[in-house]
């Protein structure tokens, strides 16, 4: 049985790319929002899922700061 400390596994990641588009306009002028493509150098398309927040500039400040940390989250190898 191994007691010392758990052995740290490093994984290699290559390079990634965040993709993210911001526009601010007014709440009640949105009538519809979809997914945005992604081309990609396979010749495939990938989507990125759009996100609407709402609120004064401190309220969709938290709000980002909140999603973008959930967002890490469910990539814990990085």
């Amino acid at each position: 049985m191994h007691t010392g400390p758990p052995k740290l596994r490093i994984i290699h990641m290559a390079n990634l790319t965040l993709v993210y588009g911001l526009r601010l306009l007014p709440s009640d002028e949105i009538t519809e929002v979809g997914d945005a493509p992604v081309k990609l150098k396979n010749g495939r398309e990938a989507r990125v899922t759009m996100h609407t927040l709402e609120g004064s500039k401190e309220e969709i400040e938290k709000q980002l700061k909140t999603s973008l940390e959930a967002f890490f989250d469910f990539y814990p190898e990085i």
